[in-house]
Order: C-alpha cells, then structure tokens, then sequence
C-alpha cells in the first residue's frame, strides 16, 4: 500500500526533532531549477503569482534567493510542513520503525520538489499549481510536472503492492497523468462528510484533519490492506458501508 497527501502552504523555519536518517529528494535537480526561476521575480510579481500579500511575498523572495545557499536549513518533508493534516499526521512519537515504514509507504506532493518522501531534506519555499514558468514553456507547474512524475509515481505504487490510498487534495491528480494512474494501480480515495440535516457534507477542516489522522492510523498500524482501513474511527467518524462504492470509502459523522 501507497499514500498520497497534498503539501501545505506553510512551512516550518526549523525543527529539532530528530529523525534516524535523512534522504534527497528524487527530483532534487528539477526543485534546484524551479527556484533559480521563482528567484527572477520581484515581490510585487510574487504577490500576484501566488495570490499572497505583500509580507508573505517578501519573505518569499527571501526564501528563493537563499534557495541554493548551504547555510540555508533543510528539513525532512515530513516535518518541514505544518498545515493542518501534518499537524494531525504529528510524527513527534514517531519511532525509527515508524519513519522508516513511511520513508516506503508514503508520499507528499510538492510544486517546486515533485514527489517527496517523508525523509527527504526540502528547503522552505511557495509554490502553487498554476504558476506558469516562460523557461517551462508557459506551461502551469501541473503541466511540467505531469510526464515527469506519472512513471515514476505508478512504479513505485507497484512496488508496494500496487494499492494508492489517496488522500490528498483533488486539484493535486493533475500532477499525473491520472488516467494512467488508475488504469496501472488500484486507487482508493476515502472521503470523510459530517451529516447535516439529513445530508453528507464535506467540511474542509474536518476533511484536513481525517486525512491526517488516517495517514497517521496507517503508518503506526502498518495497514496494508483496505479491509484493514475500515476499522478506522476518529472523534465519531467511522466508516458508511451504505455511501461507500468502488474507489471511494466514505467515513462519516453523524
């Protein structure tokens, strides 16, 4: 088994936890080019590229112009970002056994890195889906990424048994070729919806936090199947045989 999950737009400046190894990033050299051609940009050109305001455009400009630096910090992936699903994820317990059981079993999306693991050292940055690069053509980093990841992504799927447990936004599918995907490995995508007057609602915080413990409830218990997933329960979420069907397992609260 395979999880996916989006990254998150803030990152963390350090981190003293320790962790039993440190890896690179497989596309470390296409994240190297990204960021000499985000460092271009001026902070006005930023604020309008990542719809961000002017503070955190600054500090942006900041962050890529020191990209390359070796007295810049790097942290694993895991605990470089800090939105709410890595916050619910929460790899402070985590043992050796455990990280080196999601360095195999997990993967974050990146638009600058591409495809991280748990362990691999990133520097801080902001990214987002459609900036589009004139050095990539004018295509939108979902467009540069797509023939570079799609290959690599399904043969890694295959070398863990070929089951992906996506649990990542829905907007990060077009870094794939994602008919591909599905056609190669067997995906499933659980869905986490609170019942309100009557009806199953998605409630994107409650969403977030699902999708983090569930990562969590996976790494810690070495699930490996999706039998196995529906024992998942977290603050009255559980799992809905009546609203789930193939390639969708939903947990809900009622």
């Amino acid at each position: 088994m395979m999880i996916y999950m989006s990254c998150a737009k803030t990152m963390a400046a350090r981190n003293r936890q320790e962790v039993p190894f440190t890896t690179t990033p497989y596309f470390e050299k296409e994240a190297h080019e990204n960021a000499l051609h985000m460092a271009q940009f001026s902070s006005e050109e930023l604020a309008r590229l990542l719809h961000i305001n002017n503070k955190l455009a600054a500090e942006n400009v900041l962050r890529y112009h020191e990209f390359l630096s070796p007295e810049s910090l790097s942290l694993p992936a895991l605990l470089a970002y800090t939105g709410i699903v890595f916050k619910r994820l929460n790899p402070k317990d985590f043992t050796h056994e455990d990280w080196q059981y999601a360095q195999q079993h997990l993967f974050i999306t990146s638009f600058l890195y591409g495809l991280l693991r748990p362990l691999d050292l990133i520097k801080p940055y902001r990214l987002e889906g459609d900036v589009r690069l004139a050095e990539h053509g004018n295509r939108t980093m979902f467009e540069y990424w797509r023939p570079l990841l799609t290959d690599y992504f399904i043969a890694e799927i295959q070398k863990q048994g070929g089951l992906l447990i996506n649990l990542a936004s829905a907007e990060m599918k077009d870094l794939f070729q994602w008919k591909e995907v599905t056609q190669a490995v067997q995906v499933v995508t659980p869905e986490f919806m609170v019942y309100k007057n009557g009806k199953p609602t998605t409630v994107v915080v409650y969403a977030k936090m699902c999708r983090g413990e569930m990562t969590r409830f996976i790494l810690k218990n070495r699930i490996e199947d999706v039998e196995a997933l529906k024992s998942f329960e977290w603050e009255g979420f559980t799992f809905d045989e009546a609203l789930s069907r193939e390639g969708h397992m939903f947990f809900t609260l009622r």
